[in-house]
């Protein structure tokens, strides 16, 4: 199951309110300006700064090609 478009359209990363990227074949949302991804479980996101995964350069590069791939558009636009 995926994540409503209204539950999307409002989602922000907890630590910068930036928008993230819904990446649902791997079942998280990713900000790539902090370089951390917030995993889903159960169809909740898990939006806690401690829980959040730390991702390295070379995951990095490959969930953002992923996103471009998927054509994966942010949770909102940025101002």
């Amino acid at each position: 199951m995926s994540l409503s478009p209204a539950l999307l359209e409002i989602l922000a990363c907890p630590e910068d309110k930036g928008p993230l990227y819904y990446i649902e074949s791997e079942s998280v949302l990713y900000n790539p300006r902090l370089t951390r991804s917030y995993e889903i479980r159960d169809d909740i996101p898990v939006m806690l700064i401690d829980e959040a995964t730390a991702v390295d350069g070379g995951e990095h590069d490959r969930l953002m090609a992923v996103i471009a791939e998927q054509s994966i558009e942010p949770t909102f636009a940025a101002d």
